[in-house]
This record gives C-alpha cells, sequence and structure tokens, in this order.
C-alpha cells in the first residue's frame, strides 16, 4: 500500500511481529496455524492485553464501515434500525438485506443505477439460485457492501453534494468520513487505499481501531452531542438487527445474535467486537482468512471477564469450527493464542 502523501510503500507488521492466534487441528495433527495480532481495551480505554504489533497500520476494510455510517448519519440523514444496520453491513444478499437497500435509494430519489459498487452475485446461495432461474444477472444491488453505498448516496442527495464521483477521496461525503474516523479513532491515517467496493480505506492501527469501535459501541442515543448521538443509534441497530449486519448462519449475526456485541468482520483477517461494558477487541489474522477470527474474537472478550465463559462455549459450535474427514468430525479450528 502507498502514502497518498510520498512514493514510499508501507507494509502492515510481519510474521516476525505476530503471533500464533488459532491453529487447525485434524484427527489430533496440528496441519494449519494462524499468525496475527491483537489487542483488548477495558472500560476506560486501556490496554487489557495486547498481542502481537497492535501499532502497525492495517487497512480495516469493512470494519471501517461503522466511522462510514456514523458519517452518513451525522450529516442529517436519520437512519434507524434495519436501515442504520444495513448501512454498515457486509450483507448476503437475500430477498430482505436487497429491500432494504432499494428502500434507501428509493425514499431519496437515487437510482439503483447510481449505486457505484461492483456487480456481484448474492452470497446468498438460495437468493443466486433464484435469479438464476428469472434469468438475471449480477448487478451492483447484490453487492456485500451495496447497503454502504446506498446510505453514502442519500447522504449526497440529502445535502446536494454531488452523486457522480461520490467514491473520489476528495468528495465532501469521504472528506466527512476521513474526519470521523480521526475524531473516533485519535489518529491521522497516513495511508490510504481503494477498498473492494471502491471506496476510499484508510491504514490505521488496531489500537486506533479498537478504540474508535469502543467509543461507537459505547455511545448512547440520548446523548447531548449530535454526533455521539447519531453513534449511539448505529449502536443500537447493530445489536438489534444482527441478521441485517451478515446475514442468517453467518458469524457475525450470530455472535451479535447470541452474545450481544457490536461486531463487524472486515476482508483480510479483520474483526472487531465490543461488547456491553465498553471492553473492545480489535485483530488481524496475517493471512487474510477469517475462519478463526470470531473465536478469537470472543476468547478474548471472556477472557477479559466481559462476557460468559460459557456462553461463549456454547457458542462455538455454532461457528463452522468444525473440521471433518469422510462426512464426520475429526477435528477443529480453535483460539490458540497464550
Amino acid at each position: 500500500m502507498r502514502s497518498p502523501h510520498s512514493n514510499v510503500t508501507t507494509e502492515t507488521f510481519t510474521v516476525n511481529d505476530s503471533v500464533e492466534l488459532a491453529v487447525v487441528e485434524r484427527s489430533g495433527f496440528v496441519e494449519s496455524r494462524h499468525a496475527g495480532s491483537a489487542i483488548v481495551l477495558g472500560t476506560n480505554g486501556e490496554v487489557l492485553r495486547a498481542l502481537g504489533d497492535v501499532t502497525s497500520p492495517v487497512f480495516p476494510r469493512s470494519a471501517m464501515k461503522p466511522f462510514q455510517a456514523v458519517a452518513v448519519m451525522a450529516s442529517g440523514v436519520a437512519l434507524r434500525g434495519a436501515d442504520a444496520a444495513i448501512a454498515t453491513a457486509s450483507h448476503i444478499g437475500t430477498p430482505e438485506h436487497v429491500a432494504l437497500v432499494r428502500g434507501l435509494l428509493s425514499r431519496a430519489g437515487v437510482p439503483e443505477t447510481a449505486l457505484a459498487c461492483p456487480a456481484a452475485w448474492p452470497i446468498d446461495s438460495a437468493a443466486r439460485d433464484a435469479l438464476v432461474r428469472l434469468g438475471a444477472g449480477k448487478a451492483p444491488v447484490y453487492m456485500e457492501c451495496s447497503g454502504k453505498h446506498a446510505a453514502m448516496l442519500v447522504a449526497c442527495q440529502q445535502n446536494g453534494w454531488a452523486i457522480e464521483g461520490y467514491l473520489q477521496p476528495e468528495h465532501p461525503l469521504q472528506k466527512r468520513i476521513l474526519d470521523v474516523l480521526e475524531r473516533f479513532t485519535g489518529e491521522r491515517p497516513l495511508v490510504s487505499g481503494i477498498d473492494g467496493c471502491g471506496a476510499p480505506v484508510h491504514a490505521i492501527s488496531l489500537t486506533g481501531l479498537a478504540r474508535g469501535i469502543a467509543r461507537i459501541a459505547t455511545s448512547k442515543s440520548n446523548s447531548p452531542f449530535a454526533i455521539y448521538r447519531e453513534a449511539g443509534f448505529l449502536a443500537e441497530a447493530v445489536r438489534a438487527n444482527g441478521w441485517v449486519v451478515a446475514g442468517p448462519g453467518h458469524s457475525d449475526s450470530i455472535v451479535i445474535d447470541r452474545l450481544g456485541l457490536f461486531v463487524k468482520g472486515g476482508a483480510e483477517g479483520i474483526m472487531v467486537a465490543a461488547a456491553e461494558n465498553g471492553t473492545t477487541v480489535a485483530l488481524k489474522i496475517l493471512d487474510g482468512n477469517l475462519r478463526a477470527a470470531a473465536a478469537v474474537a470472543v476468547g478474548l472478550l471472556a477472557d477479559s471477564g466481559a462476557i460468559k465463559r460459557a456462553d461463549v462455549d456454547e457458542l462455538l459450535p455454532e461457528l463452522g469450527l468444525t473440521v471433518t474427514g469422510g462426512g464426520r468430525p475429526v477435528g477443529e479450528i480453535r483460539a490458540s493464542y497464550v
């Protein structure tokens, strides 16, 4: 990744700066290991635990969506409930998800063709099969980030900002998003890039990411400060509409619904999770694989006392961590940090 201010290439932390976070065990034999870094912040923002390098920059990827959603809402777009949750979602494209996206656009009078995210098939297999039977094809509205893009377009329409070019870094909306990110994380990113959906993404440390997510997750909808009031509405919406944030059977939604956490996964091994008391985890699995991320995040929260270990133990079998052989369980994916 390259800094917008120079031609110097900046890298995230290396394997030597990482620790083992999880393993894949088959028939009693560890065949794969996931290295990475993680931080746990306490209720007052203090560092409870740091594993590996938590100060080097990482791209938050979809874990930036809560900040993008807060920026939209603080721009005068009164998103509430499921409408707020879809703005921060990485959804699987069920008809219910798509209806929320189209509803946002319709109420603002913005055409679906204005979505600048790539055309995609729904991640949900049933939704994809239904489109195929209808003879339909890929479209931007089915892309997992379309809720975020729809919310951005609504903000542009409401504020009189240009719709065309809404993803450009110099667009008023993107400047506002960057301001919100800096305000909540307490960091000024020196490295920016382009996310998979085409929106700007800004590299910050895991420490800054955890700090920012904690501030959103603990905000109250009755705050006297407008931006924290909107962050409070977003936090309430995520916890009350876990299915929107990803989809039925997907780890983010399962963890939200079962444990009441504020959770957001991001591509390339990023995961953030905040408990109701403000204890927050941010982690990156260095190889980019998310399969163990939720298990590591909830394990760290349980270790801190923010959630009950018994609740985590009951949850883990639902996260698709079983390793099979010949169609039967022969091992598991499990957290292994010490």
